[in-house]
Order: C-alpha cells, then sequence, then structure tokens
C-alpha cells in the first residue's frame, strides 16, 4: 500500500467515526492567497457554515488574503 493510499484510508476511517459520533467538524483550507473555512453537518451532507477570504465583507476588512489577520477574520466569521 502506498503512502497515498493509506493516507486516504486513514481519513475515510476519520470521517466514518466523526459521522458515527453525528458531530459537526471543521474543515479548513490555507492556499497562498485565501483561506477557506466550513462547517460540515455531523452527518456529512450539508454545509452549515462558510467564510473564504475571497468574499467581499471580508476583502474590505484585510488586504492580503493569506495571513494570520484574515485567518482571524475568517474565523470570527464563520463562529458567528
Amino acid at each position: 500500500m502506498d503512502k497515498k493510499r493509506a493516507r486516504l484510508r486513514r481519513a475515510r476511517k476519520t470521517r466514518n467515526r466523526i459521522a458515527a459520533h453525528k458531530a459537526a467538524r471543521l474543515t479548513v483550507r490555507r492556499s497562498n492567497c485565501h483561506i477557506y473555512a466550513q462547517i460540515i453537518s455531523g452527518g456529512g451532507d450539508r454545509t452549515l457554515a462558510a467564510a473564504s477570504t475571497l468574499e467581499v465583507e471580508t476583502k474590505k476588512q484585510v488586504p492580503n488574503g493569506g495571513n494570520v489577520s484574515a485567518a482571524r477574520v475568517v474565523g470570527r466569521l464563520i463562529a458567528e
């Protein structure tokens, strides 16, 4: 089993455990230019909340979307 298949197998097992608990999960994706965050429902079938530095309100608050201050703004938006 190669590294990629092993990693995907572990990720699938973790997601199945989370789905069994019916717990919502937070996913965060960071690129060099932007930060994206989502809260996914316990069943994994719906996105409950989403925020990113691509949104107009966020762009007004932070000039650069890939730094710590942008992460704080996205974190506050997703928490609301």
